[in-house]
């Protein structure tokens, strides 16, 4: 079934319809802070966007802020602090995607400074920051969206009607994975340390000389991200979260070992099993040495199984199992619409206009690292962590 027969199927109206554009008055001006490669992406997406001018690039190393320029146009000014772009009057978002040990602290000071925040996930680097990050934000009355894009991309929002209709029955158990290759591209290229400001990448974290692999892996050393459950357990368990409206653990354990992928802190396999209030358990595995099966969600509930990948997903009904072939047909089929990243930031800027909360919302980027962080914590410490 395509996305159109199963709207008239569903009775709804189209969805991922975002506000009247607005007039040129209206025009949003914006920068970037951390142009490394999901920083370049979001901009060379937002600036095909109506009625927004990217206008600043910014980046502790040289190269990274002169090449998102290059993606921006001749009229983005370059820069190495942060600040500088804060406290220009003329710019009134910015897109963050620096490191996570600087989502926080960025995103406060931004607000602060009166400007609207696209911020990637995790929103926060650990548990303390959650709830200042939110005091903060509310308090300020600025338009923060996380980089949670499931939320604005029409297939996910599709499949919650499913799940929202009863149509699965009572939901038990959800399980999430996600296969990523760290071992093919092993190799990380040489830089030119006399273009990076190495004390400002560093920022609040502990003090420490460069080194190669931190920078370029961030992501697997503890004190600049959370391994792959910030990085990618998160966008699932978010999901699971926003469908099941679970926005607290009740209890989770987790393991985590390294077996191929050498010189970094976080570990390369891992599975996590989390139990909700809500009468569920969810589980996350995934591992970093190949990328075959990618990464989905499944639904299993006492009337059928929802399958949900970035490529769409398909429902299938209790009892459709095939006795012979021992295969089932799905009775419905809905393939990915468009780009959820697009989407996501579309709905942004149509919330910075209209002032209305964004989909993908500070409260829930704060809940689904939450669950993150406890399941690292989990990991580290080798023990149940009840909440």
């Amino acid at each position: 079934m395509n996305r159109r027969g199963f709207l008239k199927l569903s009775s709804v109206a189209p969805l991922g319809a975002r506000a009247q554009v607005l007039g040129a008055n209206n025009r949003i001006r914006a920068a970037l802070i951390g142009s490394g490669g999901r920083g370049k992406d979001l901009v060379g997406i937002i600036k095909n966007l109506p009625d927004v001018e990217m206008v600043a690039a910014c980046d502790v190393f040289e190269p990274r802020y002169l090449e998102a320029a290059r993606i921006i146009g001749a009229q983005a000014e370059t820069m190495k602090d942060y600040r500088r772009v804060l406290e220009r009057k003329d710019i009134d978002a910015v897109i963050i995607a620096t490191p996570d040990h600087w989502h926080t602290p960025i995103t406060l000071e931004a607000v602060a400074a009166g400007k609207d925040v696209y911020c990637e996930k995790p929103v926060t680097h650990d548990l303390s920051e959650g709830d200042k990050l939110i005091s903060g934000v509310e308090q300020s009355g600025r338009v923060v969206a996380t980089g949670t894009q499931q939320r604005s991309w029409d297939h996910y929002l599709l499949a919650k009607q499913i799940i929202d209709s009863g149509r699965l029955g009572q939901i038990t158990f959800v399980r999430t994975w996600w296969y990523q290759d760290y071992v093919r591209t092993s190799k990380l290229s040489p830089i030119d340390q006399s273009k990076l400001d190495w004390e400002m990448w560093r920022g609040p974290a502990p003090k420490q000389p460069f080194e190669l692999t931190r920078f370029r892996r961030w992501r697997l050393f503890w004190d600049f991200g959370g391994g792959v459950l910030t990085d990618l357990m998160l966008h699932w368990i978010d999901v699971v979260q926003w469908f099941l409206d679970s926005p607290s653990l009740k209890l989770v354990r987790a393991s985590g070992v390294t077996h191929a992928v050498k010189g970094v802190e976080t570990p390369d396999t891992v599975s996590v099993t989390m139990e909700f209030p809500q009468n569920y358990t969810a589980i996350y595995y995934g591992s970093m040495v190949g990328t075959l099966e990618d990464g989905g969600i499944v639904f299993r509930g006492t009337n059928g199984m929802l399958e949900l990948t970035r490529e769409g997903f398909k429902f299938y009904r209790e009892g459709s199992l095939d006795k012979v072939t021992r295969e089932a047909s799905p009775e419905i089929d809905v393939k990915k619409s468009g780009d959820g990243t697009l989407t996501n930031l579309a709905n942004w800027l149509d919330c910075i206009r209209s002032r209305k909360v964004p989909n993908a919302h500070v409260r829930a980027g704060v809940a689904s690292a939450r669950t993150a962080h406890l399941a690292n914590k989990a990991m580290r410490e080798n023990r149940i962590i009840e909440v």
